[in-house]
């Protein structure tokens, strides 16, 4: 080869080199660079600080949860199943023409799910990481191309012998040493015994020690990258932690962090010790640092975010005023009210936002279920200031109007539940709705500079709104005027699930309302009301996979009178179960 064609030949190969290195610098820098998309004129019916604009990428992408954004701008979700073997749990969306809209939504993955909790979504070295609410997998993304190659590796397996429980979700998130970090939920209040009593019974005890922590209730470690492991192959990581479904590694300090729900039915299950408004509004959902070791507490203390305080459970001898040896434990950085759902949590690293955004953590709160006979609470996005890796001021409220209404009454009276979050590449803010898969996009088209208490001052009159403020003992108690004997037994251990009225919270439990299980056979009602339930079932067409503890502590005239109200309720117009029926049915 001669000199000339030598230079020539390797002369192109560089420039080559070049050109791709510079489209790569470029495909970068336009991520940022291209000019932000107008946003809708109602701002997707959302409220924010001056400043903000919105505009919805997609309105009906399915039962989202959370939510991702690759370099490029294109966005992966993860779905809600309803059923197993079902495929596409997973879609991808694409904006081709950069007016802020997807013009693409695909559906994919072939992989089996096993109840509707499934959750997670993110992306790592190239790989895009998802779960089911047994599995987390992950498939390769290929440059270019919106869907990840076809082939699922399965990175960690939850083999334990149960199928699925109330906490079974498996989020994750990753470190900078290719680290995996996996919740493990505890499948109780507070470690009652689920084998005899699913879902506890009035006044039962937990078990001490609590043979949970075992296997559940806590974050284990895992390898970011190696195939087909199980909880054997992980480390505990940090424990106490009753139920985790947001989480995120945040490289300013280097830490890990999660928001956790806390427990349930207080009142229903020590009425005696518990009011039905501290029910309500305790325990906090915490926001915690997550270090090597921590341990919050569970199952043996919650924590009032009231009192600021750890307190023992009334399965531990606690009556909502004894400490005991609560400061043994991790208290949280701060403490929200009881049962808002915190589904997602977001540190922000963009530029385009206000520099106060910067650094601070977005927490999406799902909302209540079960805060009866008080309206239900949360269904909004809040913002927690940072400075030196740690809150430096109160939680803010950040976006609002999902619900559309105010009072919300019934969970499944909320229009939209905000769930997950995500950041853009060129710093927009993304959020998920779990009801119809609405995803919003928002944007800063203010003054950066200029931005600070008078842009504020608007949602911070959102505070004292029914779903956001601390509900009046006496003023706000839907039950005041409750006079049918079967409809106070309902409102007290029927609503959180059910709700008001009788239509579920429009995912996990099924309606009463035209529902075959109540009208049907008698028999069948008080069997199942008696001895719980657990598995899919069908209702209505519908397929629903959850746990309903059992409610033989009922009195036999109790039982009567809440399944003759259900029956005749709701849209249901059946005939009356007696007491006599539930006698000869329990033989009891």
């Amino acid at each position: 080869m001669n000199s000339k064609v030598f230079f020539l030949k390797h002369f192109s190969k560089a420039l080559i080199c070049c050109v791709l290195i510079t489209m790569l610098i470029s495909g970068a820098r336009n991520a940022e660079d291209k000019p932000l998309p107008p946003g809708d004129p109602d701002n997707g019916g959302l409220t924010f600080p001056d400043g903000f604009e919105s505009v919805v990428v997609a309105d009906s992408t399915g039962l989202a949860r959370h939510i991702v954004i690759n370099d490029n701008g294109d966005i992966y979700v993860k779905l809600r199943y309803f059923g197993k073997g079902q495929e596409g749990g997973t879609v991808a969306l694409r904006d081709t023409d950069g007016d802020g809209k997807a013009d693409i939504m695909t559906n994919f993955g072939k992989y089996q799910d096993h109840s509707s909790l499934a959750n997670g979504i993110t992306i790592r070295n190239g790989y895009l990481y998802f779960s089911s609410s047994l599995v987390v997998y992950r498939s390769k993304l290929i440059p270019g191309q919106l869907l990840p190659d076809e082939n699922i590796e399965v990175i960690l397996k939850d083999d334990h012998e149960h199928e699925t429980h109330w906490h079974i979700t498996k989020p994750m998130a990753f470190d900078n040493k290719g680290n995996m970090y996996v919740p493990f939920g505890a499948p109780s209040d507070a470690c009652q015994d689920m084998v005899n009593s699913p879902g506890g019974k009035p006044g039962s005890i937990g078990l001490n020690p609590c043979p949970d922590l075992e296997k559940h209730g806590g974050i284990w470690k895992f390898s970011a990258d190696k195939v087909g492991q199980t909880q054997k192959d992980g480390t505990l990581f940090a424990t106490g932690l009753r139920s985790i479904v947001g989480m995120r590694w945040n490289p300013d300090d280097e830490s890990l962090y999660a928001v956790v729900h806390g427990r349930d039915n207080l009142h229903r299950l020590f009425p005696e010790l518990f009011s039905s408004w501290q029910s309500a509004v305790l325990p906090a959902e915490e926001f915690v640092k997550v270090t090597q070791g921590t341990n919050v507490g569970w199952p043996y203390y919650y924590f009032d975010q009231m009192k600021g305080k750890k307190m023992l459970n009334p399965e531990y001898g606690g009556d909502g005023k004894k400490e005991g040896e609560g400061t043994k434990y991790q208290n949280p950085l701060m403490g929200f009210p009881g049962h808002w759902a915190p589904n997602d949590l977001l540190f922000y690293k963009g530029n385009q936002f206000p520099e106060r955004y910067k650094h601070g953590a977005f927490i999406a709160f799902h909302g209540s279920t079960n805060r009866s006979p008080y309206p239900q609470a949360g269904y909004f996005v809040a913002f927690v200031p940072f400075k030196n890796g740690k809150p430096d001021r109160d939680w803010e409220v950040f976006a609002d109007g999902f619900a559309v209404i105010d009072p919300i009454i019934n969970t499944n009276d909320a229009k939209f539940r905000p769930m997950g979050l995500a950041e853009g590449p060129d710093g927009s803010l993304y959020m998920t709705d779990s009801k119809k898969g609405k995803i919003w996009r928002v944007m800063f088209k203010g003054n950066r500079n200029d931005f600070g208490t008078k842009q504020l001052a608007a949602m911070e009159t959102h505070k004292q709104l029914a779903h956001i403020r601390t509900p009046d003992e006496i003023a706000d108690n839907l039950d005041t005027k409750t006079k049918v004997a079967g409809q106070r037994v309902y409102n007290t251990y029927c609503t959180p699930c059910h709700q008001r009225n009788g239509m579920g919270d429009g995912s996990r439990f099924p309606p009463l309302g035209g529902s075959e299980w109540v009208t049907g056979s008698k028999k069948r009602l008080i069997e199942v009301v008696a001895n719980g339930l657990e598995g899919e079932i069908q209702v209505a067409g519908k397929p629903y996979n959850d746990l309903m503890p059992k409610h033989n502590f009922l009195r036999d005239e109790e039982m009567a009178q809440v399944l003759t109200f259900i029956r005749q309720n709701f849209g249901n117009d059946e005939d009356a179960v007696s007491a006599s029926d539930v006698r000869r049915v329990l033989k009891r």
